[in-house]
C-alpha cells in the first residue's frame, strides 16, 4: 500500500492500523534544535483522545505517545531537541474489541471502505477498518503537534460550526468556549442543544455528519506558490485526506458562488503603513499565497458509518445481506475531527514555511 506520506520540505509518514499493535508516524524534515518534549505533544493527543464523554466511542485509549528517535537531550542542549533526523512517534493501541467485528469479515459495509480495499488489495483488515479507520488520525495530531513548533507565532484553532443541518448562530462565536463543552463548539447556547440532539441519535444506534472549521491567525503573506504548490490547494488536499472527510471549502467557499463581484471582492486600505483587507472571503489566500489575514477552512464530516440499523450490502462470496454493526462506534465521527483539522493545518503550514524560506531566505 503505497501513498502514506504527505508534505514536501517538511513531511509525514504514517503507519499502523486500528486493531494492530500500535500506529503513528515518522516526521521528516523537521529543523534541529527545536525543543520538543513527549508531553507537549500528549497535549494534543490527549484532545482528539476516545472515551472522554458519552458522546464519542467508548474505546478506551491512552493514546499515550513515545519518541524513538529524531530528539537528543544532554547537558548542552538544556533539555530534549530536535537532531534534524527523523522523528519516529509512537502510540500503542491497548483497548482493541477484534471480535466485535467477527460478524462482518466476510460482509461489506455500506458507506464503509470494505468493498474498495477489497477490490484494490484483494485482502483488507475487517477489524475496525484498518488504515480506513479514524483511529488512523490520532499520528496525525502526534505530528500535527512537532509542525506547531515550526511556525511560532501561528494560533491554530479549530471548531464544530453544524451538526447535522443544525448550524451553530456565528453572532454567539466565543473562542473560549471550545474546550468547555464535548463538542469543541464555540456557541455555548448550540453546545446544550448538541447535548440533546446527539443523545437522541446515538440512543437510536445511528449517526449523524458534521462541518469543522479551522483558522490559523498570525500567517504572514506570502506562503504558498503558483500554480501546483498553492497554499489552498495542500490544505485542500490534507483536509480531503482525513477519513470520513466529503468536501472542504476555503473562506467563503462555496458560498461565494451566491455573490457578487462586488460582494465578494476584498477590499483594501493602507492602515499604520500596511495593507488591511476589509473582508476575509478569500479566507487569507489569494492567488495560492497567503495575505496575512486568517486563513480560513471548513471540512465536512459524513457520518459514522458503522450504525446499529440494519443496511442492504453483499458479501465477499457476491450474495445479498444485511449488515449491522456491533461495537463501539462516535455517534458524530466529527466531533474528534477538530483537533485532527487543526494537525492537517499546521502540517501543511510548518511545509509552507520552510519552502517559502527556501526559495526567498
Amino acid at each position: 500500500m503505497s501513498h502514506n506520506s504527505f508534505g514536501h520540505l517538511f513531511r509525514v509518514t504514517t503507519f499502523g492500523e486500528s486493531h494492530g499493535p500500535a500506529l503513528g508516524c515518522i516526521v521528516d524534515g523537521c529543523p534541529p534544535n527545536i525543543p520538543l518534549t513527549a508531553d507537549e505533544i500528549q497535549a494534543f493527543l490527549d484532545k482528539r483522545r476516545p472515551g472522554q464523554s458519552r458522546f464519542t466511542t467508548q474505546r478506551q485509549e491512552p493514546d499515550q505517545v513515545k519518541i524513538l528517535s529524531g530528539v537528543f537531550e544532554d547537558d548542552r542542549t538544556g533539555g530534549p531537541v530536535t537532531t534534524g533526523a527523523p522523528i519516529m512517534l509512537m502510540i500503542e493501541n491497548v483497548d482493541q474489541r477484534s471480535k466485535d467485528y467477527a460478524e462482518i469479515r466476510d460482509k461489506f459495509r455500506p458507506g464503509h471502505a470494505d468493498l474498495t480495499y477489497q477490490a484494490k488489495y484483494g485482502v483488507r483488515d475487517y477489524r475496525g477498518g484498518g488504515r480506513s479507520s479514524a483511529r488512523e488520525t490520532a499520528a496525525r495530531v502526534a505530528a500535527g503537534a512537532v509542525a506547531r513548533k515550526i511556525i511560532p507565532g501561528v494560533t491554530i484553532r479549530g471548531a464544530l460550526v453544524q451538526m447535522g443541518p443544525h448550524k451553530i448562530d456565528r453572532t454567539n462565536w466565543d473562542w473560549g468556549q471550545v474546550d468547555h463543552n464535548p463538542f469543541f463548539t464555540p456557541d455555548a447556547k448550540a453546545a446544550k442543544f448538541f447535548e440533546d440532539y446527539l443523545d437522541g441519535v446515538r440512543k437510536s444506534g445511528s449517526s449523524i455528519g458534521a462541518v469543522i472549521e479551522v483558522t490559523a491567525s498570525g500567517v504572514p503573506s506570502g506562503w504558498g506558490a503558483p500554480l501546483y504548490g498553492k497554499l489552498d490547494q495542500d490544505l485542500a488536499s490534507a483536509m480531503m485526506s482525513i477519513n470520513a472527510v466529503k468536501g472542504v471549502e476555503i473562506g467563503a467557499g462555496f458560498a461565494s458562488a451566491e455573490l457578487s463581484g462586488e460582494d465578494n471582492a476584498d477590499e483594501i486600505r493602507m492602515r499604520r503603513g500596511k495593507p488591511e483587507f476589509l473582508s476575509n472571503n478569500a479566507g487569507g489566500i489569494l492567488g495560492g499565497i497567503s495575505t496575512g489575514q486568517d486563513v480560513v477552512v471548513r471540512f465536512a464530516v459524513k457520518p459514522t458509518s458503522s450504525i446499529l440499523t440494519p443496511k442492504r450490502s453483499i458479501s465477499a462470496q457476491g450474495e445479498d445481506v444485511d449488515v449491522m454493526t456491533k461495537g463501539r462506534h462516535d455517534p458524530c465521527v466529527g466531533i474528534r475531527a477538530v483537533p485532527v483539522g487543526e494537525a492537517m493545518m499546521a502540517i501543511v503550514l510548518a511545509d509552507h514555511f520552510l519552502r517559502h524560506r527556501g526559495q526567498v531566505g
